[in-house]
């Protein structure tokens, strides 16, 4: 569906919760768990929700899963309580799949509200396998079968009209209905804390007719796989509303309530754990919103469950811990019975145990995704290496088998996996292998001499360079000056100085920090004073800049400096370009923790640069700085750290098979799953830059999650590096260079630089939570 479209659903299924009292009916529910949980139903039905996933041909609205995904927010953001997930969700997503007459017959009754179809397939606790093992049918002699077994945890209880039962039969899976009130069926009602309640079933010599059989072999074990998975996802958007809610409800008491004469919601530490739930909840459902995209394709069942399990994890995880955080957030009335949050938390345990937890989904992944493969084998790619192609139209897996046969063919064997920050002297031929390529601009526009990939192309020459060891060239002009000029910089501008950062003979650093304004760059003293010589216009720059990445490698610096002494903080300063050659500069390498020369000092004294080095207006220069620190926010939220660094964990691990280890598989599990989705994430707002929009404040929330996932990835391998983790220096791994150390170290600079991550946390608190001052 459109995005118009999917608006309008969810605003559809916005008003249905807030005129039918959800969340009051839900606490009813949990007062008075007696009641009927079919209450309300035909309300439902004539909205067509029970067949929202049914075809028009049954009767259904053919809503696909990103559709019903909206819906299913909605409920989240209500608790609502009707059993949606169950019926509508899974119950109409299997008969759908099976196509047969008496799915078809059945799936209509469903779409009319007139039927409660329960799925009964769990027959052991954490168990996420859609195979019947221990419940079984067999022929009957005389015609039909005989189902004998038992099933856990089936959704709705008492309200359903009858179950769809899983089975091993004489040679394999089958399907079957088995009506309420069949003689033979044990039932078992099961209480669950938010109010509704399940039931555990038991077959003993149930006697079926052969009409029972809905499907069987391995179309009906496939149709309930898909089922399983969809209603996975359905589920996890559930719990991403759910989240969005509770953290919504947080927000406003935290504006409203006051102590020690101040709101409580102006307390950074308060503003900082609200920052950390709304971070989780962005990449859940950065996650989620990938995932449905995903399943729009069709994807085969592995596949399918593999990414429901994804979106599970995060989207669980994400819940879990808005609900923990809200109610500590609330204080006293948090923990009570009668504040609202008490109905969401319930939910969200409910939700969160069922079809598998956070830790079984990460698990799942990693069996289904085959976590422990380090690196690809050798690229069969016959084809010619492009400068420029519709990089749009070429299918993905075209595209990484070309990235990887380009890197092993062109890039340096010795220069893989470097355990430093590389240097422009190591990097300069490769620099401009690309150069010569066109590939040395991956995410600029192809009308300035960039590949112009799209985002998903973009994340995957990001993954297939970290995954192949590629290192990081000083590349602040292509990340950082080049995307700014191409949005900010005069034509001229342009034409003087892109096409230099693309053959490499312009190299470029940053020069915004100064010993006394680090995060507070309104801070700044570097004055540029406006003059007129002979030789025409130009600024006369005096100060000095710090933790300049590589400038003893650059011949090109960007700059923020003063313009106006007596203007306010943030309106005197202008943004200029320098040659790092002009006589009065000097350059002194600042040592880092792990003994490299990666930062420097740059000192200006009486420096002289051309007037037409300004960029926008003068003292305009907040505006550009504004802007650039979107794009540093964006490039230092890339995932390319964290894949390299995963990288490295993860030859580690297979080197000293830690994955035969289920404490370490699960922990590499999660940071995968960690990095995965902060692609989710950064691929949104990748696709914002190439739009040519502005890039909004909620970006600070990439650099936040990247570095430290980063960081843990670090701490991991330190760890996994046992006594090799404090050993100084280079090692080798499988005859490649290996550092132990490296990622800690450098995760640590990453949640510093750029600035601080808490100073990302004060920019969402205030700009995007709008919490008080």
């Amino acid at each position: 569906m459109d995005l118009e479209s999917l608006s309008a659903v969810r605003e559809s299924a916005l008003d249905y919760f807030n005129r039918s009292r959800a969340l009051q009916r839900r606490r009813g529910r949990i007062e008075h768990p007696d009641g009927d949980e079919a209450e309300g139903w035909q309300d439902v039905a004539a909205l067509g929700w029970p067949g929202m996933l049914a075809p028009e041909s049954a009767g259904g609205l053919a809503l696909g899963l990103d559709g019903a995904a909206e819906i299913f927010r909605a409920a989240g953001e209500h608790a609502a309580p009707e059993p949606l997930l169950a019926v509508a969700g899974l119950g109409a997503l299997l008969l759908a799949r099976l196509g047969t007459p008496a799915a078809d017959a059945l799936l209509a009754e469903l779409a009319a509200g007139r039927r409660l179809p329960a799925l009964a397939w769990q027959e052991s606790a954490g168990d996420l396998s859609a195979v019947p093992l221990a419940c079984g049918c067999e022929s009957r002699p005389g015609g039909g079968v005989l189902l004998q077994g038992e099933k856990l945890m089936v959704l709705p209880g008492a309200a359903a009209s009858g179950w769809l039962v899983s089975a091993r039969g004489d040679d394999d899976a089958v399907l079957l209905w088995v009506p309420r009130g069949t003689a033979g069926v044990c039932e078992t009602p099961v209480p669950l804390i938010d109010g509704s309640q399940a039931s555990n079933l038991r077959f003993e010599q149930v006697a079926l007719p052969a009409g029972a059989v809905l499907a069987e072999g391995p179309a009906a074990q496939e149709a309930l796989r898909h089922a399983l998975a969809a209603g996975q996802i359905l589920q996890s958007a559930e719990l991403l509303g759910a989240g969005q809610a509770m953290l919504a409800q947080t927000l406003a008491y935290l504006r409203a309530r006051s102590q020690f004469g101040k709101p409580i919601g102006s307390f950074q530490a308060l503003q900082h754990r609200c920052v950390d739930m709304f971070i989780h909840l962005e990449v859940a459902k950065a996650t989620l919103d990938e995932v449905l995209g995903l399943a729009a394709q069709g994807l085969p069942a592995q596949r399918l469950e593999a990414e429901a399990s994804r979106a599970n994890a995060r989207c669980t995880a994400a819940a879990l811990q808005a609900s923990r955080a809200s109610v500590q957030l609330h204080g006293a009335i948090g923990y009570t019975q009668e504040c609202d949050l008490s109905l969401f938390y319930k939910r969200v345990l409910c939700l969160s145990a069922w079809l598998g937890n956070a830790s079984a989904h990460q698990r799942r992944h990693a069996v289904l995704s085959g976590d422990a493969e380090v690196a690809p084998g050798v690229a069969e790619w016959s084809g010619e290496f492009p400068r420029t192609a519709d990089w749009s139209s070429m299918p993905e897996a075209d595209f990484r088998r070309m990235v990887r046969a380009f890197l092993q063919q062109r890039y340096p064997q010795q220069l893989r996996y470097l355990s430093h920050r590389a240097r422009w002297s190591e990097m300069r031929e490769w620099y401009l292998t690309l150069s010569a390529q066109g590939w040395i601009a991956p995410a600029w526009p192809q009308s300035h001499g960039g590949m112009g990939l799209p985002a998903d192309k973009l994340i995957a020459w990001i993954e297939e360079l970290e995954q192949y060891g590629v290192a990081r060239a000083p590349d602040q002009g292509i990340v950082m000056i080049g995307p700014l000029l191409i949005q900010h910089g005069t034509p001229e501008q342009q034409q003087r100085f892109l096409p230099r950062i693309l053959s490499g003979e312009h190299v470029w650093c940053q020069g915004y920090s100064e010993p006394n304004a680090g995060s507070d760059l309104a801070g700044l003293r570097t004055e540029a004073m406006p003059a007129r010589d002979a030789q025409g216009e130009h600024f006369v720059v005096n100060g000095q800049k710090i933790w300049t990445t590589l400038a003893q490698d650059a011949n090109h610096i960007f700059m923020l400096v003063r313009t106006d002494k007596d203007a306010r903080k943030q309106e005197g300063i202008s943004f200029l370009l320098c040659d790092l050659r002009t006589p009065g500069i000097t350059i002194r390498p600042i040592h880092t923790l792990a003994g490299e020369p990666e930062f420097c000092e740059v000192f200006f004294d009486n420096v002289r640069v051309p007037a037409e080095n300004l960029v926008g207006k003068l003292h305009g220069g907040w505006t550009i700085a504004k802007a650039l620190l979107g794009f540093e926010r964006i490039f230092l939220g890339s995932p390319k750290q964290s894949q390299y660094a995963l990288g490295q964990l993860a030859r580690l691990a297979q080197a000293r098979r830690l994955f035969a280890d289920p404490v370490f598989a699960q922990r590499f599990a999660a940071l995968r799953l960690d990095v995965l989705d902060l692609s989710a994430a950064y691929t949104g707002f990748a696709n914002i830059v190439r739009a040519g929009r502005p890039l909004p404040s909620s970006v600070s929330l990439l650099k936040i999650w990247a570095s430290e996932t980063y960081h843990r990835i670090g701490a991991l391998l330190v760890e996994a590096g046992e006594e090799q983790g404090a050993v100084a220096g280079d090692q080798v791994l499988d005859g490649q260079t290996f550092n132990v150390l490296s990622p800690l170290i450098g995760s640590t600079a990453a949640m510093i630089y750029g600035g601080t991550n808490e100073i990302q946390r004060n920019i969402l608190a205030r700009q995007v939570l709008d919490l008080p001052a």
